[in-house]
């Protein structure tokens, strides 16, 4: 899906820029063409410095996004999640990153939470990037505590697994 959504910007390569943010952040777009985070309004010119491009650029991409249909529809239902990886520590959290061999693959976040599981480990967040969207996906896993060496171990044992990262 991410191919053809951003198969509709080929020839507009700034607008692409700031699809990939809207996308990454989970900004929608409301009926009105507003660019928002909740209910937080995020202003276009906002938009256009984090994505390096001018603001005429985000108003025709929100444009192009409002005329199609399948994109409307997805942008209106975007939503963006807190992601615990960097306030772990400040929570006593361990986090664990997976590098697969093919994200692509079926199964990755099954085997990995299994071998968590018989740590006894408590995961409380997991977060997979999308491997059409993000050049080199990893899934990024918050445990409750420390994470073990043994863990640490067994996980770079698993099938699905190229390297583990611990921070």
């Amino acid at each position: 899906m991410w191919k053809e959504i951003m198969s509709k910007f080929e020839k507009a390569p700034s607008q692409k820029k700031v699809v990939r943010l809207l996308l990454e952040r989970g900004f929608r777009i409301d009926a009105r063409g507003r660019i928002s985070s909740g209910n937080i309004r995020i202003p276009h010119s906002q938009v256009a410095k984090e994505a390096g491009v001018d603001r005429r650029v985000v108003d025709m991409t929100v444009k192009t996004i409002m005329a199609d249909d399948t994109l409307r529809r997805i942008f209106e239902n975007l939503r963006s999640i807190p992601l615990l990886v960097n306030v772990a520590p400040l929570l006593n959290l361990g986090v664990i990153i997976i590098h697969p061999e093919d994200a692509r693959d079926k199964g990755i976040l099954g085997e990995v939470a299994t071998v968590i599981a018989k740590h006894g480990l408590s995961i409380r967040q997991a977060v997979s990037d999308d491997p059409y969207f993000v050049e080199e996906p990893k899934l990024t896993i918050i445990v409750d505590g420390q994470v073990p060496g043994r863990l640490i171990e067994e996980l770079r044992q698993a099938r699905s697994v190229k390297s583990v990262q611990v921070l």
